[in-house]
């Protein structure tokens, strides 16, 4: 059913036109601009009908900045007493959709919405035609650029310039039919990775770009990351058999959002060079923009050690374990490795599996696992339900403290009896 917002400042006539509208639609009532600049936020409506003469914030002044705040345009109806022609012009003139005069009879009112919100599915269907990638479902480049560019302008987040490690290799091994079917199956997985309040397109061949609304930690994309290669290389196993050695993935170059600009094209060309960092540095990664500034990094070598720790050293350190890129992780694995060997240190390897049918559950369980390990121990997500710890100064009796306090600090959430824990522990050596 479809939602109006109502706009007025007289009681009476909020209450009239409410229940006018309450016989076919979902209602909502504010008595002032103020407070449906709010409730805009909240609630989402479809249409919006406004008195025009209001103390503090008229029509005119509220349908600019509902329009300034919304993505799509907002199909808004004035309602007013006065009877100039020049307020009508001027409602017309700003965009106004239709523009009634106070009193109105209920059954006028009730086709003239009728007929915006007819007129607005038939809207919205031609454009979402226009503005789909016919293969992957996507926004298309353009309505990409476009809409995309809207949302870094006025909202918060992370744009990602997402692309397919080794997809022409498909392509000249098994042919463009299956090279087709990784590109839709990677689509569906870009789409299973973003919420209703992000976009995502495609802007040619096997190059994607997402925007993901209010996003400001590293770790969220990190995790996305690892997901997407876990799920594109399962799948790509599916169809092509289990001998396929083509190291397809993903790489993915991202900035924050107002952070770097609003900018779209410049936002676009920072991606573009973190996307160029992970592709120089083994794919099947992410990298952001501006996490070490080249800048500063230049003057560092320039100035000594103590100027280099502070540019490399961990910034915002936080308690609990340090949750790493499953390449990072991979990394300090084989240095550790080194490590053992020739310093005989202790360092276990331990291997967590949680059984649910909900991500949440999974997220949640990560939060307990971060806060509960050391500030030395490090963790990556393996297979989207998997951890892989590696705990320092640890033998088998540690560990299986460390396990014990997991499972604790675990079965003290609600959801943890809809999951099953399973833990396979060894030394590094």
């Amino acid at each position: 059913m479809p939602k109006i917002l109502i706009v007025d400042d007289d009681q009476v006539m909020l209450m009239i036109t409410s229940r006018i509208m309450a016989k076919r639609y979902e209602v909502v009532c504010a008595s002032s601009g103020k407070e449906a600049v709010k409730l805009f936020d909240s609630e989402k409506p479809d249409m919006v009908l406004t008195d025009l003469m209001m103390p503090e914030m008229d029509g005119y002044e509220l349908y600019r900045i509902l329009q300034e705040k919304s993505i799509e345009p907002v199909p808004i109806m004035i309602m007013t007493a006065d009877d100039r022609d020049e307020s009508e012009s001027r409602g017309f003139e700003i965009g106004a959709v239709d523009y009634i005069r106070k009193p109105f009879k209920a059954d006028v009112m009730l086709r003239r919405v009728e007929n915006i919100l007819m007129n607005l599915d038939k809207i919205h269907g031609l454009k979402q035609a226009a503005d789909t990638d016919l293969m992957t479902g996507l926004l298309n480049k353009a309505a990409s650029q476009r809409e995309i560019g809207k949302m870094c302008s006025n909202h918060q987040g992370v744009l990602l310039m997402i692309d397919l490690d080794s997809f022409k290799l498909v392509n000249d091994i098994y042919g463009h039919n299956m090279g087709d079917r990784i590109l839709i199956r990677f689509a569906e997985l870009i789409k299973e990775i973003i919420r209703t309040t992000d976009l995502a397109g495609r802007m040619g061949g096997d190059e994607f770009i997402a925007f993901c609304q209010n996003v400001r930690e590293e770790t969220v994309i990190i995790d996305k990351t690892a997901w997407l290669n876990d799920k594109l290389l399962a799948s790509a196993k599916e169809y092509m058999g289990e001998d396929m050695n083509i190291p397809l993935g993903t790489s993915i170059g991202a900035v924050f959002v107002p952070n770097e600009g609003t900018d779209f094209l410049t936002l676009c060309h920072k991606a573009d060079q973190a996307l160029y960092n992970v592709k120089q540095n083994g794919k099947h990664g992410c990298a952001f923009f501006g996490s070490i500034n080249p800048e500063e990094e230049s003057a560092a070598m320039k100035t000594g050690i103590s100027q280099m720790r502070m540019i490399f050293g961990e910034r915002n350190i936080k308690a609990g374990a340090y949750f790493l890129s499953t390449d990072d992780f991979k990394t300090i694995y084989r240095f550790l490795c080194r490590l053992v060997e020739s310093y005989e240190k202790d360092v276990q390897l331990m291997h967590i599996t949680i059984e649910t049918q909900n991500q949440s559950n999974v997220d949640k369980f990560r939060e307990i696992l971060l806060k509960t390990l050391r500030r030395s121990d490090c963790v990556t997500q393996t297979g989207g339900t998997g951890f892989l710890l590696m705990l320092m100064e640890a033998r088998s009796k540690e560990s299986e403290i460390i396990k014990e306090r997991i499972m604790a600090n675990w079965q003290k959430v609600d959801i943890s009896s809809e999951c099953s824990i399973t833990f396979e522990t060894e030394d590094i050596i």
